[in-house]
């Protein structure tokens, strides 16, 4: 995902989008903390991505 397709959205889809990237990485340490996940990298990408929309969110705020 990049900043730029997401500055282009309105900020009730970032919400969206922020809801649907928590619950991702929630299921990811569950995931992580039973053993269960093999793409370890998974959670350092749904990371960023929360923090990119939490920026634009922010930016848009202003």
């Amino acid at each position: 995902m990049k900043a730029s397709d997401l500055t282009s959205k309105s900020v009730s889809e970032l919400q969206e989008e922020l809801i649907s990237l928590l619950k991702a990485q929630f299921g990811l340490r569950m995931q992580h903390a039973t053993q269960q996940l093999s793409k370890t990298s998974e959670l350092r990408k749904v990371r960023r991505d929360i923090a990119r929309v939490r920026t634009v969110l922010k930016q848009k705020a202003v």
